[in-house]
């Protein structure tokens, strides 16, 4: 679904904001830290401190934009669009993500992806 990078946050918001059990998982491929935060304890957070409930906010405005800008590339370019878009998104994580992912991600084949990446 998506990939994040250095001091981003990820969560599945319909899950979260719904209560329900989540569908989804994350894969690390480096060590980092996971933080755990119930919607209650969101809730008193932004109700007790202003400068909390405007962060939660902001995380929640680019957590609902992105998956948003993503569709809109797998249903408008082409697969070459959608790699410069990637590469010039990602550019720490270009030599991090094993090709698999990346071509996921894009809606391409491991083969496709081999042949757009010195070509773009």
């Amino acid at each position: 679904m998506e990939f994040a990078t250095e001091n981003w946050w990820m969560s599945g918001c319909i899950f979260y904001f719904n209560q329900k059990p989540s569908s989804m998982y994350v894969v690390c491929m480096e060590p980092g830290e996971a933080l755990r935060l119930t919607l209650e304890g969101r809730e008193k957070l932004a109700a007790d401190h202003h400068k909390m409930e405007h962060f939660f906010r902001v995380k929640l405005t680019n957590g609902y934009t992105a998956p948003q800008q993503r569709l809109i590339s797998l249903l408008s370019n082409n697969p070459k669009q959608r790699y410069a878009e990637f590469a010039a998104l990602y550019v720490d994580l270009m030599q991090k993500i094993p090709e698999k992912y990346i071509a996921e991600y894009l809606g391409v084949s491991r083969e496709t992806l081999g042949g757009m990446c010195f070509s773009v």
